[in-house]
């Protein structure tokens, strides 16, 4: 790409043939357009009443979800702008689970509101800091109404996950699904102090079609996708002692290569024994330790299964590392990964291990584990794409009870927070010199974009309900939201619609630092891809050495041979 200098009519070639460059406005009108347009794609999912998307990847696989995170997901965007958009809804996923929509929905809105001082010439970085002192704001003022819960508080708890759930597909069995969160984070939580830590990676979720979302159960330890490795074995073993082995029931190859000469049938047969022997010997270390269960995480072989079936003795191989961790969490056994360190202590219990028959596959159950600190939640449903769904909508509602419980605050949904935060914003504005003042007062509007976008999903006049909102609030009543399945605004203490106040803050400070790194670009260059070498080049020469074959080898500007003879 050329650049003409200044002063001279030569052009600098700056970067490769086929880069593209746009600047200034153009630049900030592109990026903003582009950002516009994914929060356009995500709002409709918004709120109880929001519509699903229909996903389809190249393959022809069908995702049908509202979760913004994985509608950003599933579309692979392109544009580098709308990438930011993308990666806020993924961090806001991974921080809080809860909220992608609303993130990208109120950076859409800043963006817009932007643009329009933009087009009065106001500076971007006006702009930049209006916003960034008003998300700071805005997280004090949601701070301030907030409610202090007790962090293990059961009933708390099954609100906010049944709130959760209210805006998926899984709204009409939410009570049976919300208790089942609560069991297993509370199962899984662990209290230091007054405070608790939860790691969702202790909660397992297995998912399986068929039969309906009311079946959905939590278990007191694992379930595992195998099936026991022996027709001969038990299929069910209570009060079971389970070993979990990191090691093969094998013989393992040889480092090196080895070459053993037999002479007769006899050294065969004694080579074949001595091997059969060392796997007896393995199988009864596993024996002698009192286990009445094995899970292995390599394979075991024909001749060990054969063994631990005479002993009487379930196992499972092939198990997956992070269930084996979760297995021992779940036990209280130890992973042990040399059979010759296993003893009766290392061994974990459970009340009952075994194989059952879901659908057209066979599981393994641990159930009845004392003090679980690892869980099993399984999800079924009528079909794959529901129980996909229903598995979305669960972890978003285990985050949200983790949230709870590690920050035990909590707000009111339904656009309450936003509208309140909007009008204190609007006020406090005022303080401020100059043009950022503009800037505060346009994030005040964009705040209020997330009551509109509930109103109007749930078919209510948005404006109507906007003001009807804006005077129960400052009549006193700062719990005042939406509450969109009646289609009224309510105070929403009393409907039992509250959310945590971590979620808030992520959605507000995540989408003024998205909207404030895309407002400060004006300049997007794009490299073009190297093009490769030319066709016919692959032969070793290099380019442009093709032509040579009618040259005889002689240099250019030679006189003609051919009269010399």
């Amino acid at each position: 790409m050329a650049v003409q200098a200044s002063g001279a009519n030569m052009p600098v070639v700056l970067l490769k043939d086929g880069a593209t460059q746009t600047k200034g406005r153009d630049a900030q009108k592109n990026n903003i357009a582009a950002a516009k347009i994914i929060s356009d794609i995500v709002h409709t999912s918004l709120g109880p009443r929001g519509m699903d998307k229909m996903l389809v990847d190249s393959l022809g696989d069908v995702t049908i979800t509202n979760d913004g995170a994985t509608i950003l997901k599933e579309i692979d965007v392109q544009h580098p702008a709308a990438k930011m958009l993308v990666e806020i809804a993924k961090s806001t996923d991974n921080e809080v689970g809860d909220g992608t929509t609303s993130a990208v929905v109120l950076a859409g809105a800043l963006l817009e509101q932007a643009e329009s001082l933009l087009l009065q010439e106001v500076h971007p970085t006006v702009i930049v800091d209006g916003y960034r002192k008003a998300a700071n704001k805005a997280k004090q003022y949601i701070k301030d109404i907030s409610d202090q819960v007790a962090s293990d508080d059961k009933s708390t708890l099954l609100k906010i996950a049944k709130t959760s759930m209210q805006t998926k597909l899984v709204r009409k069995d939410s009570d049976k699904l919300s208790d089942i969160v609560v069991k297993s984070v509370l199962a899984v939580a662990e209290k230091n102090g007054s405070n608790y830590t939860v790691d969702i990676d202790d909660i397992k979720v297995e998912k399986k079609s068929g039969g309906s979302i009311a079946d959905s159960s939590i278990l007191q330890g694992i379930v595992l996708d195998k099936e026991v490795v022996h027709s001969g074995m038990p299929k069910k073993i209570t009060s079971a002692k389970i070993a979990l082995i990191n090691t093969a029931l094998e013989i393992s190859k040889t480092e090196t290569d080895a070459k053993i000469n037999i002479s007769n049938p006899q050294q065969m047969k004694s080579f074949l024994d001595e091997e059969s022997k060392m796997l007896e010997r393995m199988v009864d270390k596993v024996v002698g330790s009192g286990a009445s269960v094995v899970f292995c995480q390599k394979g075991i072989d024909d001749m060990s299964q054969h063994y631990l079936s005479k002993a009487g003795i379930l196992a499972v191989r092939r198990v997956k590392e992070s269930d084996l961790t979760k297995l021992a969490k779940a036990t209280g056994g130890r992973i042990i990964t040399n059979l010759d360190d296993l003893f009766e202590k290392d061994l974990g219990a459970a009340d009952l291990v075994e194989e059952r028959k879901i659908e057209e596959d066979r599981w393994v159950f641990v159930e009845g584990c004392k003090h679980p600190k690892s869980v099993t939640i399984l999800l079924r449903a009528g079909s794959q794409r529901v129980v996909d769904e229903v598995e979305r909508s669960v972890h978003d509602a285990i985050m949200v009870v983790k949230d709870v419980m590690e920050l035990p605050s909590i707000v009111a949904g339904g656009g309450a927070p936003e509208t309140f935060a909007a009008t204190k914003i609007r006020s406090w504005s005022k303080s401020l010199e100059g043009r950022e003042q503009l800037a505060a007062e346009k994030f005040a509007e964009a705040l209020e974009s997330i009551p509109l976008s509930l109103s109007e999903n749930a078919g209510m006049d948005p404006i109507d309900t906007l003001a009807s909102l804006r005077s129960k609030q400052l009549a006193g009543n700062k719990w005042t939201g939406i509450d969109v399945m009646k289609g009224k605004v309510v105070d929403l203490k009393s409907s039992d619609i509250v959310e945590p106040l971590a979620v808030k803050h992520q959605i507000i400070s995540a989408a003024a630092e998205a909207a404030c790194m895309i407002l400060r670009i004006d300049d997007v260059i794009a490299t073009a891809k190297s093009a490769g070498p030319p066709p016919g080049a692959e032969g070793g020469m290099p380019p442009g050495m093709g032509g040579m074959g009618g040259m005889g080898g002689m240099p250019p500007g030679m006189p003609d041979m051919g009269g010399m003879m």
